[in-house]
């Protein structure tokens, strides 16, 4: 016995084994011996002797997931993993951040700045609880100013942490809660505030979107100047800080955050990180988040923004809203006018003072290689996709005066849809369309003394078409479950404004060495689309407080729109054709079509569990997944989960696919339904009944889609089409891709 225990002691001994790291331990609940009072005795005692090392045990996890996350070897990890009460043990991956106007061109407020609909109605999202989970916040800006709010909401059971330069006074009736995740790092490798404060600015941009309290005057520099305000201005926040300053985002640290968020009592979560691609039970965020949707919470996430890549789409569950990134109608044009005569138009963002518009510089086209002695006095000509302040910087370094850069796009686009600004130091211009490419190369090819000078032009709106879907956003289809379309749909996250720390320069791209201010900045990415909807949720939460978040996330889908500004389809910003449901989902978010859906497709924990036994997850993977016990899986189709939206295979073996959905009305008049069904390419859809009549509220009516293919030859490829119930008031929508 005393050889096996001292086998056994050095086994477990940390400094004769591998080395330590982070993991998180999945455990099921039903297996907890009566002996043990708590489960965190139990969890104890699951662990080898700790031999000369304190408890290993960082955070108990009791909502989202049961388990704990510890600091484990990899021999303790074996033997963790063996025992049978434990069902899953998961290493500590690295996450990346997905990294004004917008209310007005989601029509909550008029051009004249009143509020829409939703704000008219009342006090929509007072009583709601946004959880966002980024990089902090910095609570002093004006956007996070209590002022008219109401008392907190009761159900609200969170508190405001303490740390570094972070005091609970900071907290207010707006900012109800504030806490801080580092079970990973040790404190005193941290460079950045250990506390929710905001060091990086992401998180403060990123919640002000969501529930920024309404301020006058806002701009950067001049700049998208009026009134900065969140989707849900008066929506309370709690903060919960995951990603830290040269450490990232790490997976035990955000599942510890959702599980808190839940306890807390947040009603949504806006979580603009990326979460890899794998099964479902290998993901502890997905496992966490389907737990937050389990106990009501609806969980917005960004799409990635991987794009025009297909397959690229990140936060791919089907029990959270998956968004992806769209154009508003802004720019910021600016123009470099040339001593012929010619006026090239591009845009820009740029603080400092302008050149003199009678003043003519000269121009000289650059290559990497070329002595910067050259440059002094000068308007720089380059070519490449590098447009970020560095570039500036450098050149301000040796003299130059301003700087062109020919970024093409494509001969029509002048934005390309993706145009990702920097806040330059230099009088800059950026040139997308080929045509203004090939005018500024022909002149400096045929003057002698080529010259010219950069006019700012500051904001330009009712700029058409908007929107137009974001090159750089990810684009599905989805890797896990080709069954459900990602992303769910698109919403603003182009050249977004928002607040931003006083300790942070504007430009993301001059870390630490940017010594300008702003109270707020313009950011661009699906990290910025993704508190949009999150925003969306908790007015929609507000207006229709026993919503689940099936039904929150049903009604974006099916309301969401298709066409632009112009009365076209979506433009795809990457070669300016018409885009797929593969990039905007089931289209834009639309956030007064959204307030009476009229139609909703719900979808319960069960429904979840059958999904799952159709994608062929066994019974003790889906116990895993959804903190459920399950013993036998019901057979069926991944296709057949009452989603908003459809997405099948066809093939010459099977060749007719039939599908079925729920709707269930949430409107209170009696409605009938017609059906109107847009048919893809060489696919016929049908659907029976074709009319749906509704007596009263909270009916349920049920339709089954064949979907069948006229003829299958030649590459695989994919078609897509749209079906629509009417009723004259309500277009609920879906769309439908075809794999044939």
């Amino acid at each position: 016995m005393m050889f096996n225990f001292v086998l056994f002691s050095l086994l477990f001994l940390p400094s004769l084994c591998s080395q330590e790291q982070t993991y998180i331990v999945q455990v099921q609940l039903k297996s907890k011996p009566v002996v043990f009072l708590g489960v965190e005795a139990w969890y104890k005692s699951m662990l080898p002797p700790p031999m000369f090392k304190k408890n290993p045990i960082r955070h108990v996890l009791k909502h989202v997931m049961h388990g704990y996350i510890a600091t484990l070897t990899q021999q303790q990890v074996q033997f963790v993993g063996n025992l049978t009460e434990v069902i899953g043990v998961h290493p500590n991956e690295v996450h990346q951040l997905h990294t004004t106007h917008t209310p007005t061109f989601l029509e909550l407020i008029s051009s004249e700045g009143k509020e829409g609909t939703l704000s008219e109605v009342g006090e929509y999202g007072s009583e709601v609880v946004v959880g966002v989970l980024d990089t902090g916040i910095w609570p002093e800006r004006a956007s996070f100013s209590d002022e008219g709010m109401g008392p907190i909401p009761s159900h609200w059971k969170g508190e405001c942490m303490e740390g570094a330069a972070f005091t609970r006074d900071v907290c207010n009736k707006k900012l109800i809660g504030a806490r801080h995740f580092q079970l990973t790092y040790d404190p005193t490798q941290i460079v950045d505030y250990n506390s929710a404060r905001d060091s990086q600015g992401h998180g403060t941009h990123t919640a002000s979107t969501v529930a920024g309290l309404r301020v006058s005057n806002a701009s950067i520099y001049g700049y998208a100047e009026g009134v900065a305000s969140g989707i849900a201005p008066r929506a309370r926040l709690a903060i919960y800080k995951v990603c830290w300053v040269d450490m990232d985002c790490k997976s035990a640290d955000i599942v510890a955050a959702f599980d808190q968020a839940v306890e807390d009592g947040v009603d949504i979560i806006s979580y603009s990180i990326g979460t890899g691609v794998a099964g479902y039970h290998l993901n502890p965020v997905a496992i966490a988040q389907f737990g937050a949707m389990k106990h009501g919470v609806f969980v917005s996430t960004s799409a990635g923004n991987n794009g025009p890549a297909l397959n690229s789409v990140f936060n791919i569950p089907p029990w959270v809203m998956t968004v992806g990134s769209g154009t508003i109608d802004r720019k910021f044009p600016a123009e470099i006018i040339l001593a012929n005569g010619y006026v090239l138009t591009g845009e820009s963002i740029y603080s400092g003072p302008p050149l003199p518009t009678t003043t003519f510089f000269p121009l000289i086209h650059v290559h990497e290689s070329m002595d910067t002695q050259v440059l002094e006095g000068k308007i720089v000509v380059f070519e490449g996709r590098n447009i970020s302040a560095q570039r500036g910087v450098e050149l301000r370094n040796v003299g130059a005066v301003g700087m062109v850069i020919v970024v093409v796009v494509n001969d029509k686009d002048q934005g390309g849809g993706s145009l990702v600004h920097d806040v330059h130091v230099l009088p800059t211009v950026i040139l997308t369309a080929s045509t203004a490419a090939q005018s500024i190369f022909s002149y400096l090819a045929s003057s002698k003394e080529p010259h010219g000078t950069i006019v700012s032009l500051g904001t330009k709106l009712n700029v058409k078409p908007a929107p137009i879907v974001a090159s750089f956003s990810s684009r599905g289809p989805n890797r896990e479950s080709n069954s459900i379309i990602k992303p769910d749909l698109i919403a603003p996250g182009v050249n977004i404004l928002a607040a931003w720390p006083d300790e942070v320069g504007p430009s993301i791209f001059l870390t630490g060495s940017d010594q300008r201010k702003t109270e707020f900045n313009i950011l661009t990415g699906t990290s910025m689309s993704c508190p949009h909807v999150s925003g969306v949720a908790a007015l929609l939460k507000g207006a229709h407080p026993d919503w689940s978040p099936s039904r929150i996330k049903s009604s974006m889908m099916t309301t969401a729109y298709v066409v632009d500004n112009e009365g076209k389809s979506f433009v795809d910003g990457f070669k300016y054709e018409v885009a797929t449901p593969w990039a905007y989902g089931s289209g834009h978010v639309n956030p007064e079509k959204a307030l009476d859906p009229g139609l909703v497709y719900d979808m319960t924990v069960e429904d979840y569990i059958d999904f799952l036994c159709a994608s062929q997850y066994n019974e003790q993977q889906i116990s895993q997944i959804t903190h459920t016990t399950i013993t036998s899986c019901k057979k069926g189709q991944p296709w057949d989960l009452n989603y908003p939206s459809i997405s099948v295979s066809l093939n010459r073996r099977s060749n007719e696919v039939y599908v079925t959905r729920t709707v269930t009305q949430v409107s209170e008049a009696v409605s009938k339904y017609t059906v109107n069904i847009e048919n893809p390419t060489g696919v016929l859809v049908t659907v029976a009944p074709t009319n749906l009549a509704f007596g009263r509220k909270e009916e349920k009516q049920s339709y089954v889609v064949k979907i069948s293919a006229k003829k299958i030859k030649g590459k695989s490829k994919t078609v897509f089409g749209r079906i629509s119930w009417e009723d004259g008031q309500h277009v609920v929508s879906m769309p439908i891709a075809n794999r044939v």
